[in-house]
């Protein structure tokens, strides 16, 4: 700047020319700028703008399908609630970023030099929180695909437990002796769900060997069929209970399988009033029930 000066006070009307000369290369820039640039960064703009408010209506949708009363709960109201926050800030963040990649090379920066940065700066991270971003992945189809809601009985990561708290990146699960176990989304890969739609119960009913086997199946379909219809447990049946026949024959006892199809959660209701069915009419029919530990006396001959 000040050699600029001094060479305008040496040569005045030298540097008045180069002055002029230069002024008017950047008018010319400025005017190629504005007419040929500019209008393609207004453009970009508008379509991220369109873009921003359609993702922006489509989130408010999903947002509002969450309120709808038939939704099965209020759980899954708040995973689409989530779901539609999640997806407008990723996807604003993704318009916003193609969009600067679209105007950062019309206004004369180089975006090779950015890029390869980015590059390896995102190459850095993925590498030290690959973990974290498998997590929430993972988590994100979770709640996507709906494979369990909070208050549902699953087995995930080698423990079972009901549902207590789940985000994208971690499941909460408190098992029958109320201890608390936090599983990471990301080891997740196998996931059963045990109250989902309808539950089998399948018991085992231990007889004596020496028992009938056409009078047990039949008590046994009786006895099925009397908690079915009772007003208590009707509602908790989902199927006519099945008694299949002999399951398993061990020595001195034989075991018959009843089969019975239960709502979610009340399998185990179903399942202490069938056992007290059963002793009650095995009692009444005089047939014995199984035991392992029976011992057998056989009479010797007497000696000559």
């Amino acid at each position: 700047m000040l050699q600029a000066l001094q060479a305008m006070l040496m040569f005045p009307h030298r540097t008045k020319e180069g002055l002029f000369q230069m002024l008017s290369a950047w008018g010319d820039d400025a005017f190629d700028f504005v007419r040929h640039q500019v209008p393609r960064i207004i453009g970009v703009l508008i379509i991220a703008f369109i873009l921003t408010r359609l993702l922006k209506i489509a989130s408010r949708h999903l947002a509002e399908l969450s309120n709808r009363e038939g939704l099965p709960s209020a759980v899954r109201a708040q995973q689409l609630r989530t779901l539609s926050s999640i997806i407008y800030s990723v996807g604003v963040f993704v318009i916003m970023f193609l969009a600067a990649l679209q105007i950062l090379p019309l206004l004369g920066i180089n975006m090779g030099p950015l890029l390869a940065s980015a590059g390896i700066a995102g190459l850095a991270i993925g590498f030290g929180a690959q973990a974290l971003v498998h997590d929430f992945i993972n988590g994100f189809f979770i709640l996507v695909e709906n494979q369990y809601d909070i208050g549902d009985t699953i087995k995930i990561a080698g423990v079972q437990g009901a549902v207590e708290d789940m985000t994208l990146r971690r499941t909460v699960l408190r098992d029958d002796n109320g201890s608390l176990h936090t599983v990471r989304n990301g080891q997740i890969t196998i996931v059963t769900n045990l109250t989902r739609d309808w539950t089998q119960l399948a018991m085992l009913v231990s007889v004596a060997y020496d028992a009938d086997s056409d009078q047990v199946i039949r008590l046994l379909q009786e006895v099925g069929e009397d908690v079915a219809k009772d007003p208590r447990f009707a509602e908790m049946i989902v199927a006519r209970p099945e008694v299949p026949g002999i399951e398993k024959i061990s020595g001195s006892e034989v075991e018959y399988l009843l089969l019975v199809k239960t709502r979610p959660g009340s399998q185990y209701a179903v399942s202490r009033e069938l056992r007290r069915r059963v002793k009650m009419c095995f009692e009444k029919n005089h047939i014995e029930p199984g035991n392992p530990n029976r011992w057998y006396v056989v009479n010797a001959p007497k000696p000559s």
